[in-house]
């Protein structure tokens, strides 16, 4: 991949803030501590059209206009405060380049840096060397519907979700009120935009291409307008985790981003260019007061399809010169795919259920299942969905044939399905682990069986060995509740490292860090595999509950305990 390729992303991020006009003596609705601020993205240049998040606005709609949960009405620029004032802070274009101006110049009140569309601090910033600012005007904020059916369908309340990114001391925002402007985007229109003849429009892919796996870069700016000099436009890379709705509509990645980066862009590879696939909903995810280590992305297709339906139906907006909006192009190729992400990596990895929780599985051949001790959870049977094919799921029930005791540090237990998987191929497990390779976890976490499993990227950041013997495997892929007894994969070869345990909790802080998570390496387990595969024996699993101090003093995850913790999933 060409090294500047990143750049593409880079020089069409930009920062949108929102405030009231400084000698405004309107007064609507009471406005919170701002300006307020996000990312966008630099649709084209002529005209400078903008397209961002809309939950920034929220707070300027007026009174009258304001949506409920039943309406999904679009809004215009009528129906915002009029003492609304929108500044666009964005790469210079190399051209027509204009003295630096104040950025966000007068008093902007008593406002302090915040997480979530940070105000600034109330002294004069210049305009950071290299960037441009411009005044903009809202055309249109409308919502994405494909976005919001398939949210409704794998987001619930009852799993305590929630996307924002309270500030210490705050109760979190309530799952209805992340929900009402989530699926909403602000189309928006440079004033006075000088880049005249620059019509290019950034290129697009629609998000049916995506393939679990594909490797994608987030740009933002995290913070949104405090010290962009510092935070603009900022990289991160990761993979596609999982997808939802109609032609993929709803995308998680596992690119790092940061609050402020809402509105940014995501872009996958597609030739020698990269194409914009999405736009950041929201970087934070929580469930069930759990970090999830994910980033939440509106599919760019389905978001220009509803606004070029809205521009449609209004011949006004047009005279804006948004008619040559035709930004979704079909691919003529292949998107570049992540190296050693198969089907087969995916097939290999099933949902365990036990009555009402669930959690992960690895099939290690047509019948039998590696899973964790704490997901069977003392039950005798349990039911077992596995995808054999993308669009197909399949149902086996297993019978828990062992399981280690609660006092043993590997935690893991054994299903034998009644039936026998057809045309199953039985992962390779490694016989080595190399710290620092490209790793995958493979696991039913955040959404359960509605989309089958979710893939997360890393390192093998360490391997930990007792007696010149790997007992843990250490990664930092992001890893949360229903992972456990998922796979960790090496990226490249496909090869089964290990069966996922546990990831990091600080129990005095009540913290959870999905970035720093352990594995049973496969080699502590392929032993007891083989024997019951060929003698039907359990007394290799049955030694797994008598291992020695050294290896108990690892997996309790600190020194001298008062008791042994049950698995942090």
């Amino acid at each position: 991949m060409a090294e500047t390729l990143p750049l593409t992303a880079m020089r069409v991020g930009c920062v949108v803030t929102v405030s009231r006009c400084p000698s405004s003596s309107q007064t609507p609705r009471p406005l919170p501590k701002g300006p307020w601020s996000g990312s966008g993205v630099l649709l084209t240049l002529d005209p400078g059209i903008i397209l961002c998040h809309g939950i920034i606005f929220s707070p300027f709609i007026l009174d009258s206009e304001y949506p409920d949960g039943s309406q999904q009405k679009v809004l215009l620029a009528e129906s915002f405060s009029s003492d609304i004032r929108i500044q666009v802070l964005a790469p210079s274009q190399g051209k027509n380049q204009t003295p630096s101006r104040n950025w966000l110049s007068g008093d902007q009140g008593d406002s302090f840096p915040v997480l979530r569309f940070n105000p600034l601090s109330n002294h004069q910033q210049e305009v950071p060397s290299g960037t441009k600012q411009w005044e903009a005007e809202i055309v249109l904020m409308a919502p994405c519907l494909p976005f919001q059916e398939a949210f409704s369908k794998v987001f619930t309340a009852s799993d305590q979700w929630y996307f924002g990114d309270s500030e210490v001391g705050q109760e979190p925002s309530s799952f209805a009120e992340d929900l009402r402007f989530l699926h909403w985007f602000a189309l928006l229109r440079l004033m006075d935009c000088d880049f005249h003849g620059a019509d290019s429009w950034v290129r697009c892919v629609p998000a049916k291409w995506l393939k679990k796996g594909d490797p994608v870069f987030a740009c933002g700016s995290p913070f949104g307008s405090f010290c962009p000099d510092i935070f603009m436009n900022t990289l991160s890379k990761g993979i596609v985790s999982n997808m939802a709705g109609e032609g993929n509509a709803l995308i998680l990645t596992d690119a790092r981003c940061l609050p402020g980066t809402e509105g940014g862009g995501v872009f996958a590879t597609l030739g020698a260019d990269l194409h914009l696939i999405g736009i950041i909903v929201a970087p934070l995810c929580w469930k069930s007061n759990e970090w999830v280590g994910l980033t939440l992305v509106c599919a760019i297709n389905h978001i220009l399809a509803g606004i070029g339906s809205i521009l449609s139906e209004s011949p006004c907006l047009l005279k804006t010169g948004l008619h040559s909006m035709e930004l979704v192009m079909e691919p003529r190729g292949a998107l570049v795919g992540r190296d050693g992400m198969t089907q087969q990596m995916l097939a290999a990895v099933v949902l365990v259920e036990c009555g009402p929780t669930w959690g992960s599985g690895v099939m290690v051949n047509s019948r039998l299942v590696l899973t964790c001790r704490h997901v069977v959870n003392g039950a005798s049977s349990v039911c077992v969905r596995f995808q054999p094919s993308p669009d197909k799921m399949s149902v086996a029930k297993g019978n828990v044939i062992f399981a280690t005791k609660d006092s043993s540090p590997f935690d893991i237990a054994l299903v034998e399905l009644e039936e026998s998987l057809s045309a199953f191929q039985e992962p390779v497990l490694a016989s080595q682990f190399n710290t620092g390779e490209d790793v995958s976890i493979v696991g039913f976490g955040v959404f359960g069986q509605a989309c089958g499993p979710s893939v997360t990227s890393g390192i093998l950041s360490a391997v930990i060995t007792v007696e010149d013997k790997p007992v843990m495997l250490q990664a930092t892929c992001a890893v949360h509740g229903g992972s456990s007894g998922g796979a960790l994969f090496a990226t490249h070869s496909g090869k089964l490292l290990g069966i996922v345990a546990s990831n990091t909790r600080d129990n005095s802080l009540g913290v959870t860090y999905p970035h720093l998570n352990f594995s049973i390496p496969v080699t502590v387990l392929q032993p007891a595999i083989l024997e019951y595969i060929q003698h039907r024996s359990l007394s290799g699993f049955q030694a797994l509950n008598w291992v020695g101090d050294k290896i108990q003093v690892v997996w309790r995850l600190q020194r001298e305990p008062e008791e042994i913790p049950r698995s942090k999933l």
